[in-house]
């Protein structure tokens, strides 16, 4: 099983359906099943993808019930309602925890090994919900997190400093939302420090390195909201982040990624979940990095998470 991994996709929206593209031209998976309330939605993007069969390696994409998470190596949720004008953050976490109440039972029904990968936002509060609903240790519960943001975080440091995003080593943790912070105490590009980069930097004399750093991170920030003003949606750059998490599980890679994951003893903070560099592989969450923050930056992960426990707290699970 292990040489045929299944995945297996909760909801056919932008992002689950944009990940199962990616997915399939990606060719980590041999088997993919979407899953979908509206199933003649599900049943049209796979035809829709499987038209495409001979341009891919070979992949058997399916739509089904609840029945076809059996065997799943990963079940990836993406399913829920989105927020409406006027909804408090609050709200929209009550009607997704329903939706979920109704989901994860269906999955464990017929995927109780599986590991369970959250998406659908708030992405922190569920993967916390999905925790309890599921009863499955920490290490096969985890949520997309701020793998995006990181994403675009470095993708900005490389834009700025005219260099690969590939040499830019940096993270977004915290809340996968407006509390979340840069680290920038440990950004590095190169294996340099960037404070020690920015002088070598052949734009250093023009550059304000303050106002550049911070109009990054407000960039990052804010980018899903220009995005959605622009097209409605972002779905090609989570699709994309998705496919990355899943191949480090399904290749043991032991890859670092900033997944949502439940903290406990770390600056003070535990029994919530949030983002921080966590150490993937077949078992899922490994191990959860302890980093060396900055009393500047303590301070603000302890605010992204009070500002998620005080919704769990109105919850009242």
């Amino acid at each position: 099983m292990n040489n045929k991994p299944k995945i297996a996709i909760i909801g056919a929206g932008n992002v689950g359906s944009t990940f199962a593209y990616a997915l399939m031209i990606r060719g980590i998976a041999r088997e993919i099943v979407i899953i979908d309330k509206d199933r003649e939605r599900a049943r049209g993007h796979c035809m829709d993808l499987n038209h495409g069969m001979s341009f891919t390696r070979p992949t058997e994409v399916v739509d089904s019930g609840y029945e076809g998470c059996e065997g799943a190596d990963i079940v990836v949720i993406t399913a829920g309602a989105k927020q409406q004008p006027g909804q408090t953050r609050t709200d929209l976490v009550r009607t997704n925890t329903e939706i979920f109440k109704k989901i994860v039972p269906e999955v464990l029904e017929h995927a109780g090994g599986a590991i369970l990968l959250v998406v659908t936002n708030p992405v922190d509060i569920l993967t916390y919900i999905t925790m309890k609903l599921s009863g499955l240790p920490r290490n096969r519960v985890l949520g997309s997190g701020t793998v995006l943001d990181t994403s675009r975080f470095r993708y900005l440091i490389s834009e700025h400093c005219d260099v690969d995003p590939r040499n830019v080593h940096a993270y977004i943790i915290g809340e996968h939302g407006d509390t979340e912070l840069p680290v920038w105490s440990g950004a590095s590009i190169g294996g340099i420090r960037i404070d020690r980069y920015c002088p070598t930097c052949r734009n250093f004399r023009n550059c304000d390195r303050e106002k550049a750093l911070q109009g990054i991170f407000d960039n990052v920030k804010n980018s899903a909201y220009k995005v959605i003003e622009s097209k409605g949606a972002t779905y090609y750059a989570i699709g994309l982040s998705l496919v990355r998490i899943v191949e480090t599980i399904l290749g043991d890679e032991k890859s670092v990624l900033p997944v949502s994951t439940l903290i406990e003893d770390y600056y003070g903070v535990e029994d919530v979940c949030l983002s921080l560099p966590c150490k993937l592989g077949s078992r899922g969450i490994e191990q959860f990095l302890k980093l060396e923050l900055s009393p500047e930056e303590q301070g603000l992960f302890k605010k992204s998470a009070q500002s998620l426990k005080k919704i769990l707290e109105e919850l009242e699970l």
